[in-house]
């Protein structure tokens, strides 16, 4: 039996029983409550008619909500019981329509990343294919496989990299990396992302200047600190001309410690500036091998790190990279 039958018989057995026992002392007054009971029930139903059209239409209005609707309003239950539960229901609709909006945000970033991807990927593919296909001639002379060898090796490794970097920001987007609180010198961090692109700065003659305001550290992850800087130094130098300069300079101050890299290169285009941390994204003059992946890279681990990491161009002309590592979360 449900509570409202429930409740509409023992209302009808107290009326009855009140009813004989007021008949005993007068009918009048038997009457009397008769009349008023009725009359309680019947404003009863109209209240409980009423309440359950409101819950019928909140539940339609749940139903329009489930379905995608966008125009569903709750402005009809701001009084009574209902109330309490609308509010709930607004709140969590809410909920929903931000998560809903983020999960399309995220799957057209993946649409778009995935074509990304698939371009990045296709291009030295198609000339590794071609490499193999020349490398498939018998009349090839030893000097020529191995140039042929050589550039499958350098094509293979941007591969590799582009694979890797792209798997760690994935990691560190998902939230799977746990960075390391290690005591890290700017002078060893300097030192470690240099060691990589040694060669590469020597054969192009690209002279290197550190500079230290006595000897600032700061705390974070050595190995994914060494990774950032190395990306933005690998960016300077493909910007750089031959015979040019990278000034690097770090200082701790009691805020945050900071570490500056400018080159001597044509600097950004006042388009670029906006967009050279977004992931593909490459300038009008892109080098040779350039994905627009670096930086992107090198933002997300320093801002995953209470860090900040900005670009702009120098007054004296060139990039220039400003990252800083905060003492406390910003």
């Amino acid at each position: 039996m449900s509570p409202e039958k429930l409740r509409r018989r023992i209302h009808i057995l107290l009326t009855v029983a009140g009813a004989m026992i007021c008949a005993f002392f007068s009918i009048p007054s038997a009457i009397v409550l008769v009349i008023v009971s009725a009359s309680i029930m019947a404003i009863d139903e109209i209240l409980m008619y009423e309440r359950k059209k409101k819950i019928l239409k909140l539940c339609d209005d749940i139903d329009r909500i489930l379905k995608g609707s966008d125009s569903v309003s709750f402005s009809d239950y701001k009084e009574g019981m209902l109330s309490i539960l609308t509010a709930e229901i607004h709140k969590m609709t809410i909920k929903l329509r931000e998560q809903n909006s983020a999960l399309c945000s995220d799957k057209q970033f993946m649409k778009e990343s995935m074509e990304d991807i698939a371009h990045q990927l296709r291009t030295p593919l198609t000339s590794m294919m071609l490499l193999v296909e020349m490398l498939r001639d018998p009349n090839l002379t030893q000097q020529q496989k191995a140039e042929h060898i050589q550039e499958l090796y350098s094509l293979l490794s941007r591969m590799n990299w582009l694979i890797d970097t792209l798997l760690g920001l994935s990691r560190i987007d998902a939230g799977a990396v746990r960075f390391r609180e290690q005591e890290i010198e700017c002078r060893d961090l300097i030192s470690s992302a240099l060691e990589p692109i040694s060669i590469s700065l020597e054969l192009k003659d690209i002279s290197v200047d550190v500079n230290l305001k006595g000897e600032p550290s700061f705390k974070g992850d050595m190995q994914y600190f060494t990774e950032a800087l190395l990306n933005i130094l690998k960016n300077c130098m493909e910007h750089t001309p031959e015979g040019g300069k990278i000034v690097i300079s770090a200082v701790e101050t009691p805020i945050y410690t900071g570490i500056t890299i400018t080159d001597s290169g044509s600097g950004f285009g006042s388009d670029d500036l906006d967009h050279i941390f977004e992931r593909f994204y490459r300038s009008g003059e892109p080098s040779k091998s350039g994905y627009g992946i670096g930086l992107a890279f090198a933002r997300r681990i320093v801002t995953s790190q209470k860090g900040s990491l900005q670009a702009f161009n120098a007054p004296s002309g060139g990039a220039c990279f400003d990252m800083r590592i905060y003492n406390t979360a910003v």
